[in-house]
């Protein structure tokens, strides 16, 4: 019997946990390397469409998923000082009865413990921070900040914006600033249940700056994230510290609701959106990339840590049935079917087209990344 190819997954979020498991599953040998000190996602909320939900339910029970998740009922876009609609679309099972699968709303810690729950512990090395790598007589040798070393039949770089593996294949790059930075802020229900909040995905949207809402942890938390326009920033972490009060004035004479949603919060964090523009390539040797490693993209689409785990599940049947002298194949395949959904979702979040109204969704939430084609060709996508 052949034996399995040996696959090191370097990162554990979402997308590098996605992978391992897929990987696993399609009876590769997988070990996943990260280098914190647990399965922890920074973050607060993260919208799940139906094109991640019906992979997260073939990797995950539903129970589990729906004693962590909301259902949103409707998306509902308003205007910044008077609250007047703008947009709104009902969700819950009218969306799940359209694509098949349900929107969900998460805390990402949520998200990636029920991942992670799928996943044999003993393919797990956690306090693994990668330094360097080198391909050597047809496998990858890598090397940790522990002193560890293994060796691997291929490796695949899940290791997030900041990606140790790309610039190992590729150079050091540098991100670019996208001219907005985030306040998030997450808020327990109690703290604003006199505002009258609905289980909703909601976005109030004002000159040179939007909020989004919605409740996660079983709806336990309002999450909230305001993103407004500034003309530069040099940190790209998702953990700096800010101040309320920041926040709060950011939001001058927006509605009462909005102004009493970040009133309500005790702490909040601010980023600058970083992205850099596609590689023109994914792969080199015996390594590829996956997620936020190759294409990082702004959150206006919901849908960065999305593409991660389509990545995952495509990549992973590409590779299934393949051989060590098949690898390289597999990985043009990959990019083949994969780049010219994740460059347009890239530069559609990059627009910030995706807010404007009207918008057609299905070429987005209709995808399946279990079923779309291998062949190139074949893997387009429907024009809008």
């Amino acid at each position: 019997m052949r034996k399995p190819l040996t696959i090191a997954v370097i990162g554990g979020g979402l997308g590098g946990t996605s992978a391992a498991l897929s990987l696993l599953r399609a009876g590769f040998a997988v070990e996943l390397f990260e280098q914190a000190p647990a399965l922890a996602e920074i973050g607060a909320g993260i919208q799940i469409s139906p094109n991640v939900s019906r992979i997260l339910l073939r990797l995950v029970p539903e129970e589990v998923l729906s004693a962590r998740a909301v259902r949103p009922l409707a998306v509902h876009q308003r205007r910044w000082d008077d609250g007047r609609t703008l947009q709104r679309a009902v969700m819950g099972d009218a969306m799940a009865a359209a694509f098949g699968a349900p929107y969900y709303h998460f805390h990402r810690a949520d998200l990636l413990t029920a991942l992670a729950g799928t996943l044999p512990p003993q393919h797990v090395h956690l306090g693994h921070g990668l330094v360097d790598l080198e391909e050597r007589s047809g496998r990858v040798l890598l090397r940790f900040a522990n002193g560890e070393e293994f060796a691997a039949d291929l490796a695949i770089g899940a290791d997030g914006i900041r990606s140790v593996v790309r610039e190992r294949l590729f150079g050091p790059d540098a991100p670019r600033f996208t001219g907005c930075i985030a306040y998030r802020a997450l808020v327990p229900r109690e703290r604003v249940e006199h505002l009258g909040i609905e289980v909703i995905a909601g976005n109030w949207m004002g000159p040179g700056r939007h909020l989004v809402h919605y409740f996660v942890g079983g709806g336990r938390f309002l999450n909230m994230v305001g993103a407004i326009e500034r003309d530069a920033w040099t940190k790209e972490s998702w953990t700096e510290p800010g101040r309320v009060g920041d926040f709060l004035a950011a939001y001058e004479g927006w509605h009462p609701q909005v102004r009493g949603m970040i009133a309500a919060a005790e702490q909040t964090f601010v980023w600058g959106l970083f992205d850099r523009p596609p590689l023109p390539r994914w792969s080199k040797g015996r390594v590829t990339l996956l997620g936020d490693a190759c294409h990082p993209m702004v959150p206006y689409m919901a849908q960065g840590a999305a593409m991660a785990m389509e990545d995952a599940v495509v990549l992973a049947r590409c590779l299934d049935g393949c051989d060590r002298d098949g690898v390289q194949e597999a990985f043009t395949r990959y990019e083949s079917v994969r780049k010219e959904r994740t460059s347009r979702v890239q530069l559609t979040s990059h627009l910030n087209q995706w807010m404007g109204g009207n918008t057609n969704a299905d070429w987005v939430y209709g995808y399946d990344a279990w079923t779309v084609p291998l062949e190139p060709q074949l893997a387009g996508m429907p024009a809008t």
